[in-house]
């Protein structure tokens, strides 16, 4: 049985920060995306701290970066890197290191070791120059537990006080002014969230590299005491600190926030609130998005192929094989993608609105409860959030659990969570076949993927995990506050352009394959690129494989070409429509003309009861393998046997549902 877990090295030599922290450390991500990396040689700071303390935010204000922030642990599972230009300080740039959120130097969790292995053990020369920890006014006894154990160390220490606003409004005062002394390092508030005093903080991190480390307050070795015995010195020097430099009012008020929690919290309500909101999201997406769409759609259809195909009549390039890659293939696959742009900018700018606002921890909270009672893992809920986003940094996000076959289960049903890019194509079908109920079609697929990861988890509990035992969720609820307009739109740029940037890599490299199997006659009477459709290798191969999905209705070889090309990435579905559709009819692959074919194949694969084979189509796009991405992420992970594992069981799973939805669906549609 294959339980690795441990995290791939960066390669040794590839840059300044693997050398210094040492090719020993499990280190996954040695660049940021959006982050210019600081001039070779350049002092290494290192960002810690323990999750939801602003740690992300903070590193995304310095450097410019664009990290994922959210309300839970795990949404930092790798090593973020990025230049922290300190011109003004006399110090050129740093390379200023975003480490995996951390409560304390003795882990529970493998993104709990890898921030001890970074700071602890490495030598002493491979250490980074400067530790700033982020620690939070509004549960700054919890944050200050990693500093008692980093001050116990020769480094340079500079605590970042934030949420000092949250503190006020609960009539918590932190006077920086005191804590300094206490902690016996320089103390500095900021607010990263909306990056202010961000410059005094540069001030001391170069005043800090231009002297010498902080003496440590007292080294463990030098003191014979048991691992309680230094526990609860480390608590007590901790409650001194906080002593010192922390005023509470007399009898503590109830917040706003503990009000509507009781609300939204609620054992009953909760779900049921949670379930509406995500309805909103879903349906304010389609209904906002769908004139944009079809504005866009008739812009690339028309006179952007038309000005291709002009261009490339300019040149002379008319044969047959460039115009069809050109127009048919890119500008008909790639275009056709490009028109659900907005509808993904709509999407993560309102997951954005909510996670910035408090919600999305509250709804890990709520929907955790409802796995707990059958069996799952309590911790496990949270890479399953991150999973609706993407799978890939979802899979990543399971070291947050403790347990080895704990992150095996979860990284099992990671894949059954719907990404994003499965949206596009909910939503292409659901327009389609369910114009008057699309946001509800689409929260409907969210629905059942929950209720596909809770079922397949509790089999799995039944049957390979029985002997496992489960964690509670540990979890800080942050208080509701307003969003915050640059941190939403940053937030959402980030993830448009990581999905963006993907897709297009992979869906080019896809839409040329297609259309070098579309291209490619079956017969010797046909000259390449000047076949039918119906007689390519592409459709040759399709038909082959088309009998075996006419149970669950969408015996089409058309349908069933694009799940194959959207084993690479789901995106691929639609720019596979666009380009077989665009090469089958003349049509240019618009969405009009798609939508009309797609009603007729459909409603001629499933005998006339087309409903039920787009629903039994959709789900099993829901649960077969997501892309080839996520396979690359759970053979690094867990193993290529349980990756095996997981393929055989997606493709199981995803069968099974497709036919028991069209053969009952049937029955009333």
């Amino acid at each position: 049985m294959d339980e690795r877990t441990e995290l791939d090295p960066c390669e040794p030599g590839a840059d300044p920060v693997t050398e210094r922290f040492g090719t020993e450390a499990p280190v996954v991500s040695c660049h940021e995306h959006g982050s210019p990396a600081a001039p070779p040689g350049s002092p290494i700071v290192a960002l810690a701290g323990a999750p939801n303390v602003g740690k992300s935010t903070l590193f995304n204000a310095l450097t410019g970066g664009r990290r994922s922030m959210g309300n839970w642990p795990g949404t930092t599972v790798e090593v973020g890197r990025g230049g922290w230009r300190l011109d003004a300080h006399h110090v050129e740039s740093v390379d200023l290191v975003d480490l995996p959120g951390a409560y304390s130097l003795d882990p529970s969790s493998p993104d709990e070791a890898l921030t001890r292995a970074l700071l602890v053990d490495v030598p002493d020369d491979r250490r980074p120059d400067v530790v700033v920890v982020v620690v939070a006014a509004t549960h700054l006894a919890r944050s200050l537990y990693l500093v008692s154990q980093l001050r116990e160390y020769d480094y340079r220490v500079i605590v970042a006080l934030t949420m000092e606003d949250v503190a006020a409004r609960r009539g918590i005062t932190v006077d920086p002014g005191r804590l300094a002394p206490a902690l016996g390092v320089p103390v500095v508030g900021v607010d990263p969230r909306r990056r202010q005093r961000l410059d005094a903080l540069a001030s001391e991190v170069a005043m800090a590299l231009a002297g010498p480390p902080t003496p440590a307050r007292e080294h463990p070795d030098a003191v014979h005491l048991d691992e309680f015995e230094r526990a609860d010195e480390r608590f007590t020097w901790v409650d001194g600190a906080v002593h010192a430099s922390v005023e509470r009012p007399a009898t503590p008020s109830t917040t706003w926030s503990d009000r509507i929690d009781r609300w939204v919290l609620s054992r009953v309500l909760g779900p049921i609130l949670f379930a509406l909101m995500m309805w909103l999201v879903f349906q304010a997406t389609t209904t906002l998005v769908a004139p944009l769409q079809e504005l866009l759609d008739g812009w690339v259809t028309g006179p952007v192929s038309d000005t291709v195909r002009s261009a490339l009549e300019f040149v002379h390039l008319t044969h047959p094989a460039i115009m069809g890659l050109v127009v048919d293939g890119l500008v008909a696959g790639v275009g056709m993608l490009l028109t659900f742009t907005p509808l993904m900018a709509v999407m993560f700018l309102l997951l954005a609105l909510l996670e910035d606002s408090g919600y999305m921890a509250r709804a890990a909270v709520v929907v955790d409860r409802a796995m707990r009672r059958i069996g799952l893992p309590g911790r496990a809920f949270l890479p399953l959030i991150v999973g609706f986003g993407c799978n890939v940094p979802a899979i990543a996000a399971t070291r947050v659990l403790g347990s080895a076959r704990q992150r095996i289960l979860t990284a099992l049903l990671v894949p059954f969570t719907s990404c994003s890019a499965r949206l596009t194509v909910y939503v292409m079908l659901a327009a389609t076949f369910f114009p008057r109920h699309a946001g509800t079609v689409v929260f409907a697929m969210y629905a059942t993927s929950i209720l596909l990861v809770i079922l397949v988890g509790l089999a799995l509990r039944r049957t390979l995990w029985r002997t496992m035992g489960d964690e509670p969720l540990m979890l800080d609820l942050p208080p509701y506050q307003y969003p915050t307009p640059r941190v939403m739109l940053s937030v959402t740029w980030a993830r448009l352009q990581g999905f963006l940037q993907t897709a297009g890599g992979i869906i080019v490299a896809t839409v040329c394959v297609v259309w070098l199997l579309q291209a490619t006659p079956t017969s010797a009477g046909d000259a390449f690129a000047r076949v039918d459709v119906n007689r390519s290798v592409y459709a040759e191969v399709a038909q082959a494989v088309s009998p075996v999905f006419a149970p669950a209705g969408f015996d089409d070889w058309r349908s069933t070409g694009a799940l194959v090309t959207g084993f690479v990435a789901k995106e691929a579905v639609i720019s596979s429509w666009g380009q077989t559709y665009a090469l089958d009819t003349g049509s240019g692959g618009g969405d009009t003309r798609l939508r009309e074919v797609l009603r007729r194949d459909f409603a001629a694969s499933s005998g006339g009861h087309p409903l039920p084979a787009v629903a039994a189509f959709m789900v099993f796009l829901l649960a077969y393998t997501p892309c080839v991405a996520t396979l690359a992420a759970q053979s690094r992970e867990i193993g290529r046997r349980w990756t095996a594992f997981g393929v055989i069981l997606q493709l199981g799973v995803a069968y099974v549902a497709a036919v028991a939805v069209f053969q009952i669906g049937r029955l009333w549609w």
